[in-house]
């Protein structure tokens, strides 16, 4: 598996609460947004089936308008 770079714009006040949340839990706030984003995941495919792994990127960059 590839591992790709984001890069993410953020509040100072938001990232500095982001880092304080990741040191609690013994993390870097990298692995800290990792462990985040598995746990939306899983919860998204708990609630709506699973992805499938062939995901098209161009068909994903924008999400819908929630309704």
């Amino acid at each position: 598996m590839a591992i790709k770079s984001v890069s993410i714009r953020i509040e100072e006040e938001m990232l500095q609460k982001l880092g304080f949340v990741a040191d609690y839990e013994g993390r870097s706030v990298n692995s800290h947004i990792l462990v985040l984003i598995r746990e939306n995941i899983k919860a998204y495919e708990q609630a709506h089936g699973e992805i499938d792994g062939a995901v098209n990127p161009a068909e994903n960059v924008k999400p819908t308008r929630k309704n």
